[in-house]
């Protein structure tokens, strides 16, 4: 980054992007990887998803928007169905979830994480049974382990011996015997952003390995015989490419378990991987085939439970932004286009930080192409930013798009599925948007957009 009179923030200026970011040969081509899979241009230049044009979804549903190729969604779940056939696939509930999702991914056969007593209402709502429902959180209240506990739900992660007693009371009440995996934290430094890394051992999540709670944690509910614990849980973060993070992991969570062997005389049948299998959201990015990453995962426990001598135990994962990442893109309509003297044009879009908050919150990278019409003029270097009175406001930081874009062109950024819509807010009072689920050529609303009413129905003035 170059010094700047201005500060740091202005340190990035010049109109040449990122080192990895190439002047397309075309601007009108799309990369295959970025988009979902039913996602092409049509005869007239425009996109178009599932043989819909998007000027058509545009016209029904207004912009922003976040439009979902159902089908794209649905191979991506049996791929990891194909993949993992022996294993338990848990779709991450917390990258995005809504009725619609839920009956998807229960049709697929998936298995279904949740993290809060809210996903967990949406989940039950979508019908998915409480038997195939994993509940994650920190900081589960008395309330939602009762209804964990009252509906079923089918395993339990615990994350802290305050949540073991409080699970422990209300299992003794009710005459019932839940099923638990212990989260460990295994002290992996995922190659990822400080935020989403997870398995480190400075944050909020799970039993330490290191220092000695996770086999604490462990023998305790053993000896309780209350709670059923079933195996150990660790996830080392997100959007991860490299699976080294995995085989650290692995081998020490392994070791775990043969310390409580070692100690009880007891091999937990269970262990769970977690998820935050990467994906691309730009040209620099190659993110591995489900298949692959089964043959690496099923390789890593296999050693590691051969050096411990330990039975293989049953494996589950939980692929979130994996499935519904790669299956969206968000629909905007460009409002203004400002050339800031020759240093970089701005093309603002009619949302932001508030459908989209990742770009500001983890510096993430995005790309973007111009999707209501092909142009015949060449590239120019833009930055795709939001509404909001924010300079921050930042949707795709640099991206080559025609250099005729204008005010009322459709402009669309993919791999948008993936904690962009369960991120949302109403910063600036902007109402969030709708998604939209496209099949076989024809669109369907399963999260309606907000209103002004809505804002103001919860104001009580």
């Amino acid at each position: 980054m170059r010094a700047h009179e201005a500060g740091a923030l202005h340190g990035d200026i010049g109109n040449r992007g990122p080192a990895w970011l190439r002047t397309p040969d075309d601007v009108n081509a799309l990369v295959p990887q970025l988009w979902p899979r039913n996602v092409a241009r049509g005869a007239d230049g425009a996109l178009t998803v599932a043989g819909l044009g998007v000027r058509d979804i545009a016209a029904e549903f207004g912009t922003p928007v976040y439009v979902l190729d159902e089908d794209d969604l649905r191979s991506r779940c049996r791929d990891f169905q194909a993949a993992f056939p022996d294993e338990d696939i848990y779709y991450a509930g917390k990258a995005f979830l809504c009725r619609a999702v839920v009956r998807m991914i229960a049709e697929e056969g998936m298995f279904l994480d949740v993290c809060s007593g809210g996903e967990l209402a949406v989940a039950l709502a979508g019908g998915m049974p409480p038997e195939r429902i994993g509940f994650h959180g920190n900081n589960k209240s008395v309330a939602e382990l009762t209804r964990a506990l009252d509906v079923g739900v089918g395993r339990i992660i615990v994350d802290s011996f305050h949540e073991i007693e409080r699970l422990t009371a209300l299992a003794r009440e009710r005459g019932v015997r839940p099923r638990v995996l212990i989260r460990v934290t295994v002290g992996v430094e995922a190659h990822t952003h400080e935020f989403i890394a997870t398995a480190h051992e400075d944050q909020k999540f799970g039993f330490s390995l290191a220092g000695g709670a996770a086999l604490t944690a462990a023998l305790r509910v053993l000896d309780e015989g209350v709670l059923e614990l079933r195996g150990l849980h660790s996830h080392i973060g997100s959007q991860i490419f490299d699976t080294s993070g995995f085989e650290v992991s692995a081998r020490r969570v392994l070791a775990l378990q043969a310390q409580i062997r070692d100690a009880r005389g007891v091999e937990l049948p269970e262990l769970d991987l977690g998820g935050g299998f990467g994906i691309a959201y730009t040209s620099q990015d190659d993110p591995a085939a489900p298949h692959d990453l089964a043959k690496r995962l099923r390789k890593i426990v296999d050693s590691e439970c051969a050096a411990e001598r330990l039975a293989t135990p049953h494996l589950s994962i939980e692929p979130g932004r994996a499935i519904v990442g790669p299956a969206v893109f968000t629909l905007y309509e460009v409002g203004t286009v400002k050339d800031v003297d020759g240093i970089r044009t701005y093309v603002s879009v009619d949302g932001g930080m508030s459908d989209n908050i990742r770009t500001a919150l983890y510096d993430a990278s995005y790309s973007a192409t111009l999707a209501s019409r092909a142009s015949v003029v060449g590239p120019m270097l833009a930055r795709v930013v939001g509404k909001h009175c924010e300079s921050g406001d930042i949707v795709v930081k640099d991206e080559f798009l025609p250099a005729d874009v204008q005010p009322g062109d459709l402009v669309a950024v993919p791999g948008t599925g993936a904690y962009c819509r369960s991120m949302a807010s109403n910063y600036n009072h902007v109402p969030r948007p709708g998604v939209v689920a496209v099949r076989n050529g024809r669109a369907r609303l399963i999260v309606r957009p907000e209103t002004e009413e809505d804002l103001l129905a919860l104001d009580v003035g």
